[in-house]
């Protein structure tokens, strides 16, 4: 997976928006201005994704390239390697679950707007 496939995939997301909040090389995917997906830009090796906390155990458990979130709630976090030990097919379903997760965390106002 590139990061332009991912890019591409996520931007059709509702409320997609992208930004440095960090430094030049961390870029954030956001929906109302919350993350979403955090990830390297120059070198795309992973990307960190809100998960629900009992998918996210039998995640780890089932895929060696699913880890706890790197500099993140481990707990609501997994970082996912994009080398190829994840499927790709399973990557977009994971940046989709974490849009869901962030979205519905929203205020309703918000959301609506969102959609």
């Amino acid at each position: 997976m590139t990061l332009a496939e991912f890019r591409d995939h996520c931007a059709r997301l509702p409320g997609y928006t992208e930004d440095l909040p960090f430094d030049e090389s961390t870029l954030a995917f956001r929906v109302g201005g919350k993350i979403f997906a955090l990830m390297d830009v120059d070198l795309f090796v992973s990307v960190n994704l809100k998960c629900d906390p009992e998918r996210a155990i039998e995640l780890r458990e089932r895929y060696p390239g699913i880890t706890p979130g790197y500099h993140m709630n481990k707990r609501h976090w997994n970082t996912v390697r994009t080398d190829g030990s994840v499927p790709d097919k399973l990557l977009l379903e994971l940046a989709d679950h974490s849009h869901a997760l962030v979205l519905a965390s929203l205020p309703l106002k918000v959301r609506a707007a969102l959609r």
